[in-house]
């Protein structure tokens, strides 16, 4: 499928090296957080944060409307466009 000078499964190994690292930042962010306790008020509103959510995620620091504003503004984080057509990747 790949051309010009790229082997054949060029794609597919681009495809595996992209997914290992995103597997491997949602590891680190993960070990980072187990090792900061929770709080028990939200970081920015200063609302308290459910037991549960203390429990369920280890060292949450935000209530879940802060993170849920946070996660809204956060952009992803650019990859490879691998649709293939050329107007898509004129972009």
């Amino acid at each position: 499928m790949a051309g010009g000078w790229a082997r054949d499964d060029a794609v597919n190994d681009q495809i595996e090296v992209s997914t290992s690292e995103a597997i491997e930042r949602a590891r680190l962010r993960a070990r980072t957080a187990a090792t900061v306790p929770s709080a028990e008020f939200c970081a920015e509103c200063d609302e308290p944060i459910p037991d549960a959510r203390r429990q369920a995620i280890p060292g949450v620091q935000l209530c879940v409307d802060c993170q849920s504003g946070r996660d809204r503004a956060r952009r992803p984080a650019g990859g490879i466009n691998r649709r293939g057509s050329k107007d898509s990747q004129l972009k």
